[in-house]
């Protein structure tokens, strides 16, 4: 009685937050695991309002702690109370809770402006939406029912995991031609990317012969950047080199450096969903430094930034890759923090699949990365490598010093979609590091 006359003065969601139970008391229950994570549901949590709409509580509990970037200290546990609209299959957050370990909370926010978001299919987010909004069932079934989920979570993480090997082998597949000789690299890598077509595809994966031939790489657990070094033999450097990326930007030398003269245009593009992060890539343009044109290949983004500054990490860091005609890498890095919408991104987001490892090339469509810059091309440089297997060096950095903005509701896109996916700073080793004065 009394929830029903509060349901007469307040929001749902109101309400539902108002009557969640103590954490203590929760009693989660396993949805699915995933490489370096687990994602859990408090059951009795879950409430449906007159509208439709379904509330629930549920958390991810990683294996391993990150470093939270708004207070410096680590957490293991997200908590978050989604809302689900089951007939139209999306769900929007309403708060985040982030935790060291059990019961021990580093901070809580509420979500100002909730927003529905698509469910996409084989992501957790689909799994929850199922667990929360499949018709009840009676006490004497609950067990044989969660018994019979939990098999076909295990199930299902499987075949996620070599579907992941065939995807990654792809990627190293591509890196390598990236990193491959002068000669044939740039041909070789614009004929496989190919013109830009109008229709959603999937992303071209190996035979299956090499299948679970290794664990992947990944940014939690058993694949994580720890253990790359010992994932294959080709990401060796990954442990062993000495002028490996991210690094920390701190004492460098104030000198006139060369500028940058962008060469980026409108131009075609597509958008893929690798699961670890999303990538954009374009068709067209590059830069010139001291004489030598680099073409612009893709743009990835992290979060949250690789690079710091002075020990900052930013909210997130979009990287920009491009190759020489003698096959020389260099990554232009744009700091984003916190602020206003930013354009570039949004065209990301507005043409991101609606499954992982599919792509997108809107035919109508042209970015212009130009638009990713600051007006203040400063910048820091040093020599460093991929923040990736296999971790590749002798690539030119050249991070841009003035950070542009991302809106809170692009930031939060980001954390809903993907896991936090930034290599931790690697030692400097004695590296120079210039920058503009």
């Amino acid at each position: 009685m009394r929830v029903k006359l509060l349901a007469a003065l307040l929001p749902a969601s109101a309400i539902f937050m108002a009557a969640l139970p103590t954490v203590a008391s929760a009693a989660w229950q396993l949805v699915t695991t995933e490489q370096g994570k687990r994602v859990e549901i408090d059951r009795a949590s879950i409430v449906a309002d007159p509208s439709g709409e379904t509330m629930t509580r549920a958390r991810i509990v990683l294996d391993k702690p990150i470093v939270d970037p708004k207070t410096s200290d680590s957490y293991r546990i997200i908590e978050v109370v989604n809302r689900y609209d089951c007939a139209q299959r999306t769900l929007a957050t309403l708060r985040r809770s982030y935790f060291k370990e059990e019961n021990d909370l580093l901070r809580s926010e509420e979500v100002k402006t909730p927003f529905a978001m698509p469910v996409r299919s084989g992501t957790a987010d689909e799994k929850l939406l199922r667990e929360v909004c499949r018709p009840k069932t009676g006490g004497d079934t609950s067990g044989s029912m969660n018994s019979t989920l939990a098999k076909v979570n295990e199930a299902a993480g499987e075949l996620r995991k070599l579907n992941d090997e065939l995807i990654e082998k792809s990627v190293q597949k591509e890196l390598k031609e990236l990193t491959s000789g002068a000669g044939s690299a740039g041909s070789s890598v614009r004929a496989k990317r190919g013109a830009a077509s109008g229709n959603p595809k999937k992303a071209a994966a190996p035979a299956a012969t090499s299948m679970a031939t290794h664990t992947p790489w990944s940014y939690f657990g058993s694949g994580g950047p720890d253990n790359w070094s010992r994932l294959k033999s080709d990401y060796a450097l990954c442990a062993s080199g000495r002028r490996q990326s991210p690094i920390d930007i701190r004492d460098g030398i104030a000198v006139d450096l060369a500028p940058i003269q962008f060469l980026y245009q409108p131009a075609a593009f597509r958008v893929s969903d690798s699961g670890r992060n999303m990538q954009v890539t374009v068709y067209g343009g590059g830069f010139n430094l001291l004489g030598k044109n680099y073409e612009l290949i893709r743009v990835h983004f992290h979060r949250p930034s690789e690079l710091t500054v002075n020990g900052k990490h930013f909210d997130m860091e979009a990287q920009l890759m491009h190759k020489s005609a003698d096959g020389k890498l260099a990554i232009v890095s744009v700091l984003l923090e916190k602020g206003i919408e930013n354009p570039i991104v949004q065209m990301a987001l507005n043409n991101l699949p609606l499954e992982r490892n599919f792509e997108v090339s809107p035919p109508a469509e042209r970015i212009d990365v130009s638009r990713l810059l600051p007006e203040n091309r400063r910048y820091y440089t040093f020599m460093g490598s991929l923040t990736t297997p296999p971790c590749t060096e002798d690539v030119r950095w050249l991070v841009l010093m003035h950070p542009q903005q991302i809106s809170p509701d692009q930031l939060a896109i980001f954390e809903r979609l993907y896991a936090p996916n930034a290599r931790p700073v690697q030692p400097g080793f004695g590296r120079l590091i210039k920058e503009s004065r």
